[in-house]
């Protein structure tokens, strides 16, 4: 693979020269390749601008230099291994988004966590934070019981949850929260939440968060999770994570039919290191017709800023407007998703 030396080719050479290097140089290369899907601007610009590169994020004079001998002479590169092929830049989306300006925006982010897990702010400061954005209304998705490490809430913690964002939406608060959770799915499909308190809720996410190396085909996996009833969006579908895992496999055809039948959505996680589903998966996805839902994952108000990553996804999947669910208003929303059980 050849070609002008975006923050998406600088990425890769980063992520693969750290496969050479050892100790701190190794850790230094492989912080700057994450950080340059994220990179504001590309670094070719700002070299010819004649600004330093030492002012994108995480890149040091050492690293520095070695970005500057690619933008001096780009190499030639292979294809990816699949554990970082088909991740979009902040750049990119930007570029995307800036070339389709009359595509309308998401209305909402349909994922989000807050201190009621592992969040690291209050759901007020993350909606505080969301209405700044230009949200109409968010979910917050903290995750279920069956996710220890990420202090996942239980029946009785959902219900205080629930309690707090009735106050939170009694008092005026904008964007409106939806009441919504991120469960955790067993690698039959299987939720770990009383589905009783569950159609309390006007949002449910599942996910699937163990098992997530296996390389034998998961479809039956994935066909029971979104035919069950009490999942309204299957989140993050594949697992993958940026030069860590490539995502499980499966017939994706007989997924998404599955998943369109059912009346599941499936999720764009715009998370930097997730972006998943990505467009490819995407464009089978919108010839099954399914619904699409799109969140950042946010677990910190600056991380509400990706949800443009989703945003260009679907724009340049090409997702009909009428099956994504961000672009619906929150009572819609909550209509469809109240109407699941009929569709299953």
């Amino acid at each position: 693979m050849s070609g002008e030396p975006t923050n998406g080719i600088l990425a890769e050479l980063l992520a693969g020269a750290a496969e050479g290097e050892e100790s701190h140089r190794r850790r230094a290369l492989r912080r700057a390749s994450r950080a340059a899907l994220l990179w504001p601007e590309e670094a070719t610009d700002l070299d010819s601008a004649g600004r330093p590169l030492t002012e994108l994020r995480a890149v040091g004079p050492w690293v520095a230099d070695r970005l500057r001998g690619w933008l001096d002479d780009p190499p030639e590169i292979q294809m990816p291994p699949e554990a970082r092929r088909g991740f979009l830049t902040r750049a990119e989306a930007r570029r995307i988004l800036a070339d389709r300006p009359s595509a309308p925006r998401a209305r909402a982010d349909l994922q989000m966590h807050s201190t009621w897990s592992d969040g690291t702010v209050s759901i007020e400061e993350m909606v505080a934070r969301s209405a700044t954005l230009g949200r109409d209304y968010v979910s917050i998705t903290d995750h279920s019981v069956g996710l220890p490490i990420a202090r996942g809430m239980d029946e009785a913690t959902l219900l205080r949850q629930g309690v707090e964002i009735d106050r939170l939406n009694a008092g005026g608060a904008a964007p409106r929260i939806l009441r919504s959770i991120e469960m955790n799915l067993s690698p039959e499909g299987e939720g770990d939440m009383d589905p009783g308190v569950l159609r309390g809720l006007d949002l449910v996410l599942g996910a699937f968060h163990s098992k997530l190396r296996l390389t034998e085909d998961q479809t039956d996996r994935y066909v029971a999770a979104v035919r069950n009833p009490s999942v309204h969006v299957l989140a993050h579908p594949r697992g993958r994570r940026w030069d860590t895992r490539p995502g499980l496999r499966a017939d994706w055809p007989t997924v998404f039919e599955a998943a369109a039948q059912a009346g599941t959505a499936l999720e764009i996680d715009a998370f930097p290191d997730r972006q998943d589903l990505q467009v490819e998966l995407l464009e089978l996805a919108r010839e099954a017709g399914a619904w699409i839902s799109i969140g950042s994952d946010a677990h910190r108000p600056d991380e509400l800023d990706h949800l443009e990553l989703g945003e260009a996804a679907a724009l340049l999947a090409r997702i009909p407007e009428r099956r994504l669910l961000n672009l619906r208003s929150a009572d819609e929303v909550v209509a469809w998703a109240a109407a699941k059980p009929h569709r299953v």
